[in-house]
């Protein structure tokens, strides 16, 4: 079942595991993994989406054969900490995946990590195309690190 505690996600899962990290646009899915001892987050890729269907098997391709134990998906949470229509899309998404894959799933405040992860790249001197390619991927990779962190409060 889906759900917005770190501490609620953690006792839903095996001690450790890979966790998957997804920001959930539109138009694209960014794709993150952590270690198995939740330390660190890796941007993967970004998934074009298509059909529901599709995109979860491009979800399937990406897991591969990680030990995957849950998702974090980040959620689009209005600055003022209310849920827009955006929100109540990411929910119905959120189910779905757990329907599909039958794990876990941590719905986790994304404000400001797209923000966050452009000004990085800006201050790296990345170029506006390799930002464009990577900022989903990467934004993924932060909203999973921030839930990881907060995971290891918890344990």
């Amino acid at each position: 079942m889906s759900t917005h505690s770190a501490s609620e996600f953690a006792a839903q899962l095996p001690s450790g595991g890979v966790l998957a990290g997804l920001d959930l646009g539109t138009k694209t899915i960014g794709v993150a993994f952590c270690d198995a001892e939740w330390r660190f987050a890796t941007a993967a890729e970004t998934i074009v989406r298509r059909k529901q269907t599709q995109d979860f098997a491009e979800l399937r391709r990406l897991i591969g054969s990680r030990a995957l134990a849950g998702f974090v998906l980040g959620y689009p949470v209005n600055m003022d900490g209310s849920d827009g229509p955006r929100a109540q899309a990411t929910r119905a998404f959120a189910r779905s995946l757990e329907a599909e894959f039958t794990l876990p799933v941590l719905l986790w405040d994304e404000r400001l990590s797209t923000v966050a992860v452009t000004r990085e790249m800006i201050a790296a001197d990345m170029s506006r195309a390799k930002r464009a390619e990577r900022v989903d991927a990467l934004a993924a990779a932060h909203i999973l690190q921030a839930a990881i962190d907060a995971l290891a409060l918890t344990a």
